[in-house]
């Protein structure tokens, strides 16, 4: 192979640049050309025997849709040269330049069995967005995908993968059919993002990525006692600093606008030395060890909508007594990017892969489980509540009372008074359902209409009892048995109250918010088959904005 061994995916996109991610198969220059003269080039850098580039396009016209191609010394390499699919159009920049952005999002995302296999969790939302865009593109598409979490699973490999990993070591030793290092890491992204329909799609709409558990490890970071047992392991040390790695090479990086890269002290370190595997390894190391070391969340304004991708995974404070979702550090810098210049932006979009709102049973039961924990009922109790913890993934917002009510006191503050945006909107995943639910202070009005929008997953199974729990969970009957558990625990009532107006729904599927000035609009479209093959059906839509 001498051209693309990954990629392009596009990236960050505004008015009149971009960024384009690739791996290609040997080192060298690689360039991005489009007609009229845009483009730009970067040199590849290498991590782990394989070269990668992040390549920073200039020139762009605001409002278009530009054309591209992939060159490595010279050579094109994208398109392929043998195209497998010379039915999908042409790879483009779609440049914002209008009044109405939309926003498509989603999280957990299990790779697509090849073309023509039965798949036996149904069709692939992104393969079927894919197919609608292609079909159509000039037709409406979203501006920006916003993918919340779970990417990859190092800890659930498909079948194809094990026999893969069955193939370069033994199984019976840890961690198993996991993925254990780097290498297999990379594995996982190619099974993911070579998918034909899915590597033309993030060749030609833009994206913006966060992790959850899954790119690491079931219930990474639910508690102290958790990893304190996990890097007593053989095993974990390598996987930890291989995923971390891993994350900053095929979606950290890209996240970044070219301002933020050109300040980035590691990138420009990596791009200078021959081989930054090393490199990298020790930021990993430091980044495990150290929370606060590093920023994995980031802000994006597309036109008067902003978007903050917040790190709900790796930014913990995870000692009993302190815990918290946010550091202090990240929980200022979330803080400080709501609240700058409220008066520039008209929707308010907070991506965090875990949601704040959740079934009233579930978050009494994370709040009553985090006192158990805290040892306030006795050393017994605690260690039920931390089976509990981990057993049931009792890590959401809910699990950390005081970082809730604090992210409850952040909106309410962001959308209330003269500058308030038309709508708070927090985007989550990770539930394997998706729903929506509108938020209010009693006795309080804020400006901003305040949603909770779920929507998960993409591409995964759900089990009967998801479908079950969930139901139960949102019911009047749950809701009383939730408010007995927090009695016994002593939890007061929540800051804010909520109440679900849509769902809850299952299957395969994507939300999209459509905003134009101060309306907002949400569509929820499932993956359906069909004789004519898989196609997004409509599900709901809703009008958000007051």
């Amino acid at each position: 192979m001498t051209g693309l061994r990954l990629g392009p995916l596009l990236r960050y996109v505004d008015g009149t640049s971009a960024t384009i991610w690739v791996e290609t198969a040997r080192p060298g220059t690689t360039e991005v050309r489009c007609p009229g003269g845009a483009g730009g080039s970067a040199g590849t850098f290498q991590v782990a025997g394989h070269h990668y580039a992040l390549v920073p396009v200039t020139g762009l016209t605001p409002g278009t849709a530009t054309p591209y191609e992939v060159f490595l010394d010279g050579t094109r390499v994208w398109p392929l040269p043998e195209d497998p699919y010379p039915s999908l159009p042409p790879s483009v920049i779609p440049t914002p330049g209008g009044d109405t952005v939309r926003v498509a999002f989603g999280s957990c995302r299990w790779a697509a069995p090849p073309t023509g296999e039965h798949d036996p969790v149904g069709p692939d939302a992104l393969d079927t967005l894919a197919a609608r865009i292609a079909a159509d593109p000039g037709g409406e598409r979203p501006d920006v995908l916003l993918l919340l979490g779970d990417q990859v699973y190092a800890d659930e490999t498909s079948d194809a993968t094990r026999a893969w990993l069955a193939a370069r070591r033994d199984l019976g030793d840890p961690p198993g059919s996991q993925v254990a290092d780097y290498e297999e890491y990379t594995h996982l992204y190619y099974e993911s993002w070579l998918d034909p329909q899915v590597r033309w799609l993030l060749s030609t709409l833009p994206t913006c990525m966060i992790f959850d558990d899954h790119d690491v490890i079931d219930d990474w970071n639910t508690s102290a006692s958790w990893v304190e047992d996990m890097r007593a392991t053989s095993w974990w040390r390598e996987r930890v600093l291989s995923g971390l790695t891993s994350y900053w090479v095929h979606q950290h990086l890209g996240n970044l606008s070219p301002r933020e890269l050109a300040a980035d002290a590691l990138y420009a370190a990596v791009r200078e030395t021959p081989d930054a595997t090393d490199l990298l390894r020790a930021f990993a190391a430091r980044a495990e060890a150290d929370a606060t070391s590093v920023r994995w969340s980031y802000r994006r304004d597309f036109g008067r909508v902003r978007v903050l991708m917040v790190d709900s995974r790796a930014a913990r404070v995870l000692e009993e007594g302190s815990r918290s979702m946010l550091d202090p550090g990240e929980a200022a810098w979330v803080r400080e990017q709501a609240l700058d210049d409220r008066g520039s932006y008209d929707h308010l979009l907070i991506g965090t892969s875990l949601p704040w709102l959740l079934p009233h049973l579930v978050h009494d039961i994370e709040a009553w489980s985090s006192v158990l924990c805290r040892g306030d009922k006795g050393p017994r109790w605690a260690r039920l509540g931390e089976r509990l913890r981990r057993g049931a993934d009792l890590e959401h917002w809910a699990a950390f009372p005081e970082s809730f009510d604090a992210l409850a006191d952040l909106i309410a503050e962001a959308g209330t008074g003269p500058d308030a945006p038309a709508t708070v909107c927090v985007l989550s995943g990770d539930v394997h359902h998706a729903y929506v639910a509108e938020a209010g202070r009693p006795g309080a009005a804020s400006d901003a209409r305040v949603v909770q929008l779920t929507c998960s997953p993409v591409h995964n199974s759900i089990p009967l009892s998801i479908r079950l729990g969930f139901r139960f969970g949102w019911s009047a009957s749950a809701r009383l048995l939730g408010r007995a558990f927090a009695r016994h625990g002593g939890c007061g009532r929540p800051s804010v109250g909520w109440r679900r107006t849509g769902g809850p729904w299952f299957g395969n599927q994507l939300m999209t918010l459509t905003m134009r000035g101060r309306s907002a609009m949400l569509r929820l479209e499932h993956a359906v088959a069909g004789e004519e093959g898989a196609r997004l059906r409509t599900v709901t839509e809703t009008e958000l904005s007051r």
